[in-house]
């Protein structure tokens, strides 16, 4: 079921969720119990679970709550390849 967006006059936004078929065009506000008209905007296109949504919560987390480092990471050597197709490629 979608969330919608409603806005009261005088406490602000809130969300509700309402089957597509049925969604009213105002709802009572929770907070006074005023009618709060349905807000237009723009729909979320992700679906819960996928490597985006993934993306964007460990964003959001990363942003909010930094890691610290204690040290710049160990230096590794540069790769070395086995294959000998790599040989003809062109070097920098």
């Amino acid at each position: 079921m979608p969330s919608y967006e409603f806005t009261c006059p005088t406490c602000g936004g809130f969300d509700r969720r309402h089957p597509m078929a049925e969604v009213p065009e105002s709802v009572p506000c929770p907070r006074c119990r005023r009618q709060a008209r349905r807000r237009i905007s723009g729909g979320v296109l992700l679906r819960s679970g996928s490597a985006g949504t993934r993306l964007l919560d460990a964003t959001a987390r990363t942003a909010a709550e930094p890691s610290l480092v204690a040290a710049p990471p160990p230096r590794r050597s540069p790769r070395v390849t086995r294959n000998p197709l790599h040989r003809k490629l062109p070097r920098s």
